[in-house]
């Protein structure tokens, strides 16, 4: 109407920028999609198959420490200087100390036993070191439960050249290194009872006007001392075997320069040092009390001044093989050195029974271990027919 006074209504206006909805429309929300995954990166089987090895090698190297963890400390256990749990720790520790002293001559034998070829067809050489650990890891684990203090450094030298040799025949075996550590098969135990008659002999003179209760006392603490020094002569050779081990594998895998030195200064070989130490002081802390019994107590009866000799004349043993870069038997030094000890003492102190038991095992004990591991090259190579 004309004179309708109101303003008309003015239509609502939306703001600038705002959307409008319809009614019964829902509001659009942006959802971002998720990206595309990308596929799994492809895994190198090689270097799956050599991280499993090392494992298995670090495996042998528990088992190795706490199938000679009787070795280390027989005597300081026979002669109630320690208990047994102390007596592992204690051996342990020193065990893992022992990186800190020796160079890795040992090493560089072990892993030089046999001709490796690098990136061989098939990946050869791997499957070699894989059935020589094998081998030596049933062995080990068969004369443990046997109660047979062999030599798990025989042991392992044994299924590595065993495999190497159902691989490629006798001449992959390279004798300059091989020979030196079989010679030193009889040299290592008759060495160790030498020094320790040759050592109780002038114990005894030193010491003859001393009281026996006086004399006792104080190798109760010396055994302190030598069974740390033989424990360190134990982790400086049985440890270097494994790091040989790993050395060969990696070197046959062409992870590793053949010339590489193994030192603690070198980032890229630190890590093998560390470990195969670790995993014996790990060995010889679990312990195997099945050969302490035989090694301490079955061979002959020491008091603690001849506990004291035969462990020092082991030492010495051990760290001039070291020192000669040969790998030797750590069994095979302190049985002689006890049997050398008690001998001196009194010829019928030895079980000679069970010394010879002991011999046949040391006898067997690298021809058993060639065996059962090539055994498991040649299931290997039925599995994996590519070499």
């Amino acid at each position: 109407m004309e004179g309708d006074l109101r303003e008309p209504r003015e239509r609502h206006r939306p703001l600038r920028g705002r959307r409008q909805h319809h009614r019964g429309d829902r509001p659009r929300t942006c959802v971002e999609r998720p990206p595309a995954r990308s596929p799994p990166p492809d895994v190198d089987p090689v270097l799956a198959l050599v991280v499993f090895v090392v494992a298995l090698a670090l495996a042998f190297d528990v088992i190795n420490g706490f199938h000679d963890a009787a070795n280390s400390i027989a005597t300081v256990v026979s002669t109630r200087v320690l208990t047994p749990r102390a007596a592992v720790w204690w051996a342990a520790f020193f065990n893992f100390a022992a990186m800190f002293i020796f160079a890795a001559g040992v090493s560089d034998t072990v892993s030089k036993t046999i001709h490796i070829e690098r990136n061989a067809p098939g990946n050869a050489y791997v499957y070699v070191v894989l059935a020589g650990l094998l081998g030596a890891i049933v062995w080990d684990l068969l004369t443990w439960w046997w109660g047979l203090p062999t030599s798990s450094s025989h042991a392992l030298i044994g299924g590595f050249a065993g495999a190497g040799v159902a691989y490629a025949g006798w001449d992959v075996l390279r004798w300059d290194k091989l020979g030196n550590t079989l010679k030193w098969i009889p040299i290592a135990p008759l060495m160790g009872l030498a020094i320790g008659s040759l050592l109780l002999v002038a114990v005894a003179w030193i010491f003859r006007r001393w009281r026996p209760a006086s004399v006792d006392r104080f190798f109760r603490r010396g055994q302190l001392f030598s069974a740390a020094l033989y424990s360190l002569g134990h982790g400086g050779n049985d440890a270097q075997k494994t790091m040989g081990i790993i050395v060969a594998l990696l070197v046959a895998s062409g992870h590793m320069d053949p010339d590489t030195e193994l030192t603690l200064t070198n980032p890229s070989t630190l890590w093998i040092i560390l470990s195969c130490h670790a995993a014996m002081g790990l060995g010889t802390a679990l312990g195997g009390w099945r050969i302490v019994k035989t090694m301490g107590m079955k061979i002959a009866r020491l008091k603690p001044f001849s506990g004291f000799c035969a462990e020092t004349a082991g030492a010495f043993t051990l760290f001039l093989a070291t020192q000669l870069k040969i790998p030797v038997s750590t069994t095979h030094t302190i049985t002689g050195a006890i049997v050398g000890v008690g001998s001196t003492l009194k010829f019928s102190a030895v079980k000679w029974g069970v010394a010879m038991r002991i011999v046949w095992a040391w006898v067997l004990t690298i021809p058993a271990a060639a065996i059962v591991s090539a055994g498991c090259f040649w299931a290997i190579r039925a599995l994996h027919p590519g070499f």
